[in-house]
């Protein structure tokens, strides 16, 4: 190892990176938890399906709530207190819903789990890609995509462990809000203060300068949402057993979490646009490829890649972000991304349900693949006018 290359491994940040994404980590353990229990409680309380649909509902709309004000909230506040305090709220919600056992009272606690939940996101993906070396972005923004996706799946595979009744799933979900408060105490003084250059942007001013990134984290969104929330009605229209309908989704996740290695190192030697198109378009041949596939066993190779190259877009989309923007479009970018996320996530269900209703269970793969197309062209037309 030459000495330049020593001086730059110094220079690399490892402690707080690792700091930043054990948080969200620990985090999306917390969320990805909640969202099972709470529908195991209210079916055993024989609440609708709509209903209980309807209050999943409200934590991505908390999302979406939030984006707008996370900017002037970090700027006021501090980002370090606000993370802090939002971890605190989320704890102290989650305490409410296990109190409450009530649909009408949830709807919304599950909207302020939301709202506590965004900033603390926000504030630690600007702080990631603040101190990532570009040279090493590719790779530790797919480290960090791959072990937040590895943290939501983890929290629904603790239910089996801890069961669905009582205090014990709550208090999984308590102390891990009241852990990712003090690991960002501790990281604190590793980080650099949260970029104030620039003139202050809102998400409105950032939709101005990137929509397309916007559009990516939506496409990226929807597609997650849809395929997990219906893809056992696509599955049973099929006559698939539920058995194996459940195992491919996992293995979708699976692919979801283990390819943004490969593809992070795929930015840095090819450019995060270029490794972007290729997920998009890796998408639109799995969704023309799946009405062919499903009765096969390439079924199971298809949906891990489809899993990975879908989750592949928003990860590219943070690399862009990194790239391209500094100080407080960095912020607004992060916010504009969680809002991209949250509509993303509320509207690719229905619509896709609503098609599938139209045209018959093709209508899934259809409006993905239409997404995805949609994406692929203007990532293309971009790259020729560049």
């Amino acid at each position: 190892m030459t000495a330049e290359s020593t001086a730059t491994q110094r220079q690399i940040p490892w402690g707080a990176m690792a700091g930043v994404i054990a948080t969200v980590t620990v985090f999306a353990v917390a969320q990805g938890l909640t969202y099972p229990l709470l529908s195991f409680i209210l079916e055993r309380q024989g609440t609708t399906a709509g209903l209980i649909g309807l209050s999943a509902a409200m934590t991505p709309l908390g999302f979406i709530v939030s984006s707008p004000v996370i900017p002037g909230l970090t700027r006021r506040v501090g980002a370090a207190r606000l993370a802090i305090l939002c971890s605190l709220m989320a704890a102290a919600t989650l305490v409410a819903i296990a109190l409450i056992q009530d649909i009408w009272a949830w709807m919304p606690l599950r909207f302020l789990l939301g709202f506590f939940a965004n900033p603390l996101y926000v504030i630690s993906e600007t702080w990631l890609l603040a101190i990532t070396p570009a040279s090493r972005r590719g790779r530790i923004m797919g480290l960090y995509s791959a072990i937040v996706s590895g943290g939501f799946a983890i929290g629904p595979l603790s239910l089996g462990l801890v069961g669905t009744d009582g205090w014990p799933p709550f208090m999984v979900g308590v102390v891990a809000f009241l852990v990712c408060g003090l690991i960002v105490l501790a990281v604190v003084p590793r980080m650099p203060r949260m970029p104030h250059d620039g003139e202050a942007t809102s998400i409105g001013g950032f939709l101005a300068l990137a929509p397309l990134l916007l559009f990516a984290v939506f496409t990226a969104a929807a597609f997650e949402q849809t395929l997990i929330s219906l893809f056992a009605v696509y599955g049973a229209a099929l006559g698939s057993a539920e058995g194996r309908i459940a195992s491919l989704i996992t293995c979708f996740i699976a692919g979801n979490a283990l390819l943004q290695i490969l593809l992070g190192r795929m930015a840095e030697q090819l450019g995060s646009t270029r490794t972007m198109l290729f997920c998009a378009l890796a998408c639109l041949a799995g969704c023309l490829l799946l009405p062919q596939a499903f009765g096969w066993w390439l079924i199971w190779p298809l949906v891990f890649v489809w899993g990975g190259v879908s989750f592949g877009i928003y990860t590219m989309a943070l690399i862009q972000l990194g790239e391209r923007f500094t100080g407080q479009t960095l912020i607004a970018g992060n916010a504009g991304f969680a809002l991209a996320w949250g509509i993303g996530g509320i509207v690719g269900s229905p619509a896709t349900g609503f098609t599938m209703q139209l045209i018959g269970h093709q209508g899934l793969p259809l409006l993905l693949g239409l997404l995805s197309c949609v994406l692929a062209v203007l990532l293309m037309t971009e790259q020729r006018r560049g």
